[in-house]
Parts: structure tokens; sequence; C-alpha cells
């Protein structure tokens, strides 16, 4: 049923019952299933756990353009620009026909975009804005990219050329040029000019306040002070070995100060602290909680980490002492105690989730739910109201699963977010034997997917519709649905769903026949009751006037008598 589980066993309906409506889950629902749980994943804003199943996917099907895109935005999410760049690159060159997908043309930007290639992301934000015109982020993306190069290059009407400092350079350039024209009008031999000796490297000076690059640097300011103190403290006595350490150190500081420009560039330092003041001063040099706060995101990084893992109870017992520890930390020293409180239950409850103890994950996402509706914390709501729905569905209770997703289906915020909730109501709904309204959450999931234009979705709503009008017993309808849904798959080269939904539309069309076949023996059988009957009926009127004819006796009687005297 959750698109989080690990494997078509974990699901929150029957393994044979997967999206295509296939029987073999192991050949058909597996892709699915992993691509399912990675997008409910990113929908959680767990983006290792959605890279980690987006990866085995693409082990089976490695040229699914839809797991590249979205990986690549968890790549971006991370801060993995690389990575990110590479699988935006991998999606686009499947685009055989020349049609560019927009979503990879749009990941490909962001992820130059976020290596500080401003240039070259601008120029596939225009691409983008030139085949789709009406989206917004490409708008953003050109926006962006040029206040980044103003940034970097300032203003062009304020750079005026001047003719002072060292121009010997130009000077050597015009004597070439001059000595050149010379040898080609003779034959006269120019003396080669000699090599100059090779320049050393000087350390690269910071072009910030030491104060404003260690707030940009963060935790990378002590290596740019040990770089530093190693570049001063080699000699200059032409020793090779000197030479290549000094040359690393130099090449260390000025990616340092590249990275530290970029940043700055990005955001400025008064935006910075605007954010920080925003948010109680996390980030400021006098906050006195900067310890509690280190602890705190320590613990929550091994958490995740366990988890992700598959160490459940190593990550219950890590839990609870936080747990325990954070509840004694007073507010002046950690701010955003309750945040913290809310992130460790809904921690505690998912790994009771995934050992199968659903009463205690109930307890403790109960307890997430509680503390969020007390501090006003949307997000945490939210990802409440999500894990209590899919803890109702792993345990059978489908009723439960649909009344919670309800009541969060108002704080969805985007077309992809209502997709998933009213897919996963509908199932809810077809395993509770409701099909009219599993059809109809079936349709809304379909209506929020295309309005997201996710083509993977729309596939899933398809199917759920199709399943719901075979259990309405509406074959034409489940006909025509599953056909659309095969176009769907075969548009994005799903082989096992296009066989999975082949064979649901092949017993769905042996049904129609079958049904018009007792339809047609039946009508047979009616006419054949009402010809014996129509016989019968004229026979007793033959016999009734046989009896009636006095004439016809007496003829009988007379002839046995001449037969007699005879």
């Amino acid at each position: 049923m959750s698109k989080a589980a690990k494997g078509p066993a974990k699901r929150g309906r029957k393994d044979n019952d997967s999206d295509a409506g296939t029987d073999d889950p192991g050949t058909v629902g597996t892709f699915e299933t992993l691509r399912d749980e990675a997008e409910h994943f990113v929908h959680v804003k767990l983006y290792e756990k959605a890279i980690e199943s987006f990866t085995k996917a693409l082990d089976m099907k490695p040229d699914d353009k839809t797991c590249l895109v979205i990986r690549s935005k968890c790549y971006l999410m991370l801060g993995n620009a690389e990575k990110a760049l590479a699988d935006a690159e991998a999606a686009l060159s499947q685009d055989d026909d020349g049609k560019k997908d927009i979503r990879a043309l749009n990941m490909k930007a962001e992820a130059l975009y976020q290596k500080g290639d401003f240039e070259n992301a601008l120029v596939f934000y225009h691409r983008g804005n030139k085949l789709r015109p009406e989206l917004q982020e490409f708008r953003l993306g050109i926006q962006k990219c040029e206040e980044s190069i103003d940034n970097s290059i300032g203003d062009p009407a304020a750079v005026h050329l001047e003719a002072k400092g060292d121009l010997s350079s130009f000077y050597k350039q015009n004597e070439n040029l001059q000595n050149k024209k010379k040898q080609q009008k003779g034959y006269t031999k120019v003396n080669q000019p000699k090599k100059e000796e090779k320049k050393e490297r000087q350390r690269p000076q910071d072009s910030s306040k030491s104060k404003t690059t260690k707030e940009l640097l963060g935790q990378l300011y002590q290596d740019k002070e040990f770089l530093e103190k190693l570049f001063d403290s080699l000699s200059n006595n032409g020793n090779k070995t000197d030479d290549f350490i000094k040359g690393r150190a130099c090449d260390g500081l000025e990616y340092l100060n590249s990275r530290s420009d970029f940043w700055r560039q990005q955001k400025p330092m008064y935006a910075r602290m605007r954010d920080q003041k925003k948010a109680g001063g996390k980030g400021s040099a006098g906050n006195q909680g900067g310890d509690g706060m280190k602890y705190v995101l320590a613990k929550l990084e091994e958490i995740d980490e366990a988890q992700a893992e598959g160490r459940y109870q190593d990550s219950l017992d890590k839990c609870k002492l936080t747990i325990k520890r954070v509840e004694k930390m007073p507010e002046e020293s950690l701010k955003n105690k309750p945040s913290v409180l809310a992130n460790l239950y809904s921690a505690m409850g998912n790994a009771y989730l995934e050992q199968g103890k659903y009463t205690q994950a109930l307890d403790w996402h109960n307890k997430d739910l509680d503390l969020a509706k007390e501090n006003h914390l949307d997000e945490a709501e939210s990802r409440a109201l999500d894990n209590l729905g899919r803890t109702h569905a792993k345990m059978g209770q489908y009723q439960e699963a649909v009344d919670i997703w309800k009541c969060k289906l108002p704080q969805s915020k985007t077309p992809l977010e209502s997709t998933w909730l009213y897919h996963e109501i509908g199932r809810c709904y077809l395993e509770l034997g409701n099909n009219k309204e599993a059809k109809e959450y079936g349709e809304k999931s379909l209506t929020s997917a295309q309005e997201a234009d996710d083509a993977g979705w729309q596939l899933h709503a398809r199917v759920l519709i199709a399943q719901s009008e075979v259990k309405c017993e509406e074959l034409e309808a489940a006909s025509d649905s599953f056909t659309l849904a095969l176009e769907l798959a075969e548009q994005q080269n799903d082989k096992a769903a296009q066989n999975a939904i082949k064979k649901a539309l092949q017993d769905v069309n042996d049904k129609i026949v079958e049904r018009d076949g007792q339809g047609d023996s039946e009508e047979d059988q009616q006419k054949t009751s009402e010809e014996t009957k129509d016989s019968d009926h004229e026979k007793g009127d033959s016999e009734k006037e046989d009896r009636e004819s006095p004439k016809g006796h007496d003829h009988k009687k007379e002839g046995k008598g001449h037969k007699e005297n005879a």
C-alpha cells in the first residue's frame, strides 16, 4: 500500500495486486514498487533513501528517464552537483527522436548553476524557456543566473579601462607582431627570445574579510587556516618536494576562495544573517546552544544512518537516549526543541513500523502529531499524518488510513503530493470493496497527475480506474481504461507494465466475450421454448377437431362393419 515499503511483500495490499494488475510481482511489480518507494521518500524529504531505491530500480531498468531525473533532483538536494549533472545528461541522451525531456533539461541547468557554471546554466535555462515558455522554473532560472553573473563581474558600465600598471606583456606582443612582419618580407631569421624563468606561485589572497569568510566556509575555514600555515612554513629553496606540496596547498586555497566567492554571490551575508535571526539565531556566533545543537544534529544523523542500513533496534536505542537528553535541555539552549522532539518521535515510529510492531508505531506517530499541533509545526503535522496512514494500511485498517489521509489532503502543497494521496485512498477503497469510491479517487489522482505532468502517476491512476471498473462490472469502460494505460506504458517504454496490462486487458475482453455468449445462448433457449409451445398448441387443436367431427366417426364404424361382414 505504501510506497515507503521495501519490496512487494511490505506494501499495504496483497502481494499479487500490483498497480499493473499482474499476477507475478517478482517479475513485474518489483521495478514499479522500487520506483514508487523512492518517490515516496522524495515526498517525505528522505533523499538518501530515495537515491538508494532509485539506484536499485535503475539496476533493473537503466534507461528509465523518470528515475534518472528524480534521482538527479535528490542529488541536488544533497549538494552533489556532479552526480546530479550526470543523471540529467543520461536522461537527455535517451531522447532519440530529438524531443528534449523538459524535466531533464531543468535538472541539468540547476546542476550547472549549483556548480557555479552560471553561463552554461543560463544557456540551458534559455533552451527550456524556448520549448516551454509557460513554465515558471525556466524564467526564474534565467533571472537568478543573470543576477549571479552580474554579482560575479559587476556592472559593465562601471568598468573603465586605464593604461596603467604592468603593460610589458602587451609591448612584447607588439614586438612579436612586428618581427613576424619583417620575417615575412625577407629571409633573415629572427633570434628566438629566451625562455622566461618559471615564476613561483604566491599564496592566494582572499577578497573578503576573514570574519565573512569564516561565516561562509563554516568548518572548512579550519582547513583554510591549515593550508595557509602549511604554505608559509615551506621554504623557497627549490626543493621539488616542497614545491609540489606548496602547489597542492595553493590549489586547495584557490578552491576554497572560489567557493566562498560563489556562496557570497549566491546569497549575500546580510540575507544569511536575516535568515538566522528568523530561525532563532541558530548560526550566530553568540548562540549559547551551539553545543546542544551540534549534539542533536550528530545524533539525528546517526539515527538516520542506522535506519538506512536496516539497524532498526540500534536506531531505537539511540532515539531513546537522545529523547531523554533533549527533554532535559532548556529552551534557551535549544531554540527549536519541539521540532527536534517531533523528529525523534517520528524516527521511533518508523523504526517500530519496520520491525512490524504496529501498536508501538502508532503510539509514537500519534505523539509526533500531537506535538506538531501544539506547536503549529505544519511540516511535522503533515509527516505524522502520512506515517499514521501508512501504519494503518500496513495493519489492514484501510478505513482508518482513508480517514487520516483525507485529513492530510487540505495540507497538500503540490499536485504531485495530491496525486499520491488520491491514489492511496483509492487503493484503500478498492481493498474495502467500495469500488465506486475507488474509481472516483482514481479519477482525481489522474487529474492531479496530468496537472503535475507526471506520466508515471498517470499510468498508476489509469490502472486503478480500470481495476475499479472491473470490480463494478463495467467491462467495456475497463477495457478502454486498460487500453489508455497501455498507451502510457508504451510511451514510457515500460516493458513490465506493458506485459501486465496486456494480460489484464485480455482477461477483461475474454469476460466480455463470455458474457455476450451467455446472452446469445439464453436467447436461443427462449426462442426454442416458444416454438415448442406453439407446436403443442397446434397439435391440441387438431386432436380437438377430430373428436368433434361425427361424420368421420360414423364412417370409420361403417367401414369396420363391412370388413367384418366380408
